[in-house]
This record gives structure tokens, C-alpha cells and sequence, in this order.
């Protein structure tokens, strides 16, 4: 669990004591490559704190994929609609890679919020965290071209570059894959 305690006390110190409670409500998951964690229409009732490999989560939208955020180690992936209004999910969430994750039900991550200063003012950071992507991301897509979108993606998300097919990162900037291409060859 090295990459999620990290990942967890780089965006707000948990204590041993708060942290043997989290370890306590998980089982240890491996997925393949292509795995849908979470699936649109359908209720996933779990959480995934994500060890080793990477995820991107999807909307399907007249047959096309849009991705929407991509998750690596350290990460977690959920269904907001889910966690927070008990409703099905909106979107897919797909393993890129063979993903090595901590499941949570959904209670009991609502139980830690409720009952665990630590586990709530962790939860807040991360989804301040969450909205500032969605918002940074949201006013680069009205106002960047798609190099600069492309050039600010390379600097907040270098591993995502590295690791995710070039079509899935086309989708997220909102430009063509050949448009991506092109900016990339230009380098």
C-alpha cells in the first residue's frame, strides 16, 4: 500500500491509527488491461484506491468515448453519482493497464467521512483538488488553442503522456487525434 499512503498523506497527514482503520475496510483486487471497474447505468457499491497501474474514466456519448480524467498510483477511482446522491453512474471507469487496487464499499468509505476527522478533511482536499482540475481543465478547453491545452496536459499529467494511448488524451483536450499527432511531430 506504499503508493496510496504516500498518495494519502501528500494531500492530508493521516495519523497510524486512522490509517489501520482504512486497512481494515479493504480487500486487496487485481485487474487486467481493459477491465470496466465502474460501468454507466449500473451501481458499483465500491471504491478503488489504486497501487499499481493506471485507469481512465469515460462518458459514452453517441457511440463515442469521451474521457473525462485518468487515474494512476496512489489514485481513486468512484462513481460521484454513486458515493454522493445513491445513483447510478454517469460514466465508465476502465483499466489502461493491469491494475494492482484496494476495493472500499461505499459505506464504508461514507463511514470514515462521517466518523473520522482525518478521513473527512482528506476527502474535502481531495475533491478541492478534483474541482480545481475540472475547472482548470474546463477554461483551457474555451480558451487554449490545442497546443497550448496539449503543452499545460504534458506538465500536469507527464505520466499520463507516457503511459496512455495518444486517442484517449485527444478525447480528454477535446482535439482530433490526427490534430494531437501533428502537435506531437512538431516537437
Amino acid at each position: 500500500m506504499t503508493n496510496i499512503i504516500n498518495e494519502i498523506n501528500s494531500a492530508y497527514p493521516i495519523s497510524d491509527d486512522s490509517m489501520q482503520a482504512l486497512k481494515e475496510t479493504l480487500t486487496l483486487c487485481t485487474f487486467p488491461k481493459k477491465y470496466l471497474l465502474i460501468k454507466e447505468n449500473t451501481f458499483c457499491k465500491s471504491a478503488y484506491f489504486i497501487e499499481k497501474g493506471m485507469t481512465r474514466s469515460f462518458w459514452l456519448v453517441n457511440g463515442e468515448e469521451i474521457t473525462t480524467s485518468f487515474s494512476c498510483e496512489g489514485g481513486i477511482v468512484f462513481s460521484m453519482d454513486e458515493l454522493y446522491y445513491n445513483k447510478v453512474s454517469e460514466e465508465f471507469v476502465e483499466t489502461l493497464e493491469e491494475v494492482v487496487a484496494y476495493r472500499i464499499s461505499l459505506a464504508d468509505l461514507n463511514r470514515l467521512f462521517q466518523t473520522n476527522i482525518e478521513f473527512a478533511n482528506w476527502g474535502r482536499i481531495i475533491h478541492q483538488n478534483e474541482y480545481r482540475r475540472l475547472h482548470r481543465s474546463h477554461k483551457e478547453r474555451l480558451t487554449l488553442p490545442a497546443k497550448e491545452r496539449y503543452e499545460e496536459f504534458q506538465q500536469q499529467f507527464p505520466q499520463v503522456c507516457q503511459r496512455a494511448k495518444l486517442g484517449y488524451i485527444a478525447s480528454y483536450l477535446g482535439i482530433t487525434l490526427p490534430t494531437l499527432s501533428r502537435l506531437r511531430a512538431r516537437k
